[in-house]
């Protein structure tokens, strides 16, 4: 049986979102390979600024499973996140955390505040960047050049 292409699904969550008008930012969760959510960035269509696709994934794999707690499950996500989907995710005891593009201006994990390296930090995921960086950044950059 073949693995499911997680970040390739998180990829096509971003291009969803792009093509909304959101900023491209897709988010997959996933336990023992199986899908439990997925999202895009939803900010203006739900007039919530905490609508970032982690945070969306985050709440729909809870429910799914009925647990605050996500132990044992991974996060895949298009663009580094921020301080905010940070700490969620170490609220959701995330297993392993992967990551395409980095960050540098609004990233909290390799970039700015290091969350997960801060000493009030509770618990700590795998950390795996760059994974799919060049598709991740290609969408990114493809969105906010049409916006200039």
């Amino acid at each position: 049986m073949a693995v499911p292409d997680f970040m390739g699904i998180a990829l096509a969550e971003a291009k969803a979102a792009a093509e909304a008008g959101e900023v491209p930012v897709g988010c997959v969760i996933a336990r023992d390979g199986e899908l439990l959510a997925q999202a895009g960035n939803r900010t203006l269509r739900d007039r919530d600024p905490t609508a970032h696709a982690e945070v969306l994934a985050l709440r729909s794999a809870a429910a799914k499973l009925g647990s605050e707690r996500l132990t044992g499950c991974d996060l895949y996500v298009t663009l580094e996140p921020c301080t905010m989907c940070a700490a969620a995710i170490s609220f959701a005891r995330i297993r392993r955390l992967y990551f395409g593009a980095g960050d540098p201006k609004g990233g909290a994990v390799e970039s700015g505040v290091r969350f997960f390296n801060a000493p009030t930090c509770h618990h700590k995921p795998e950390v795996y960047g760059g994974i799919g960086e060049a598709d991740a950044s290609a969408i990114l950059k493809e969105f906010f050049a049409t916006r200039r």
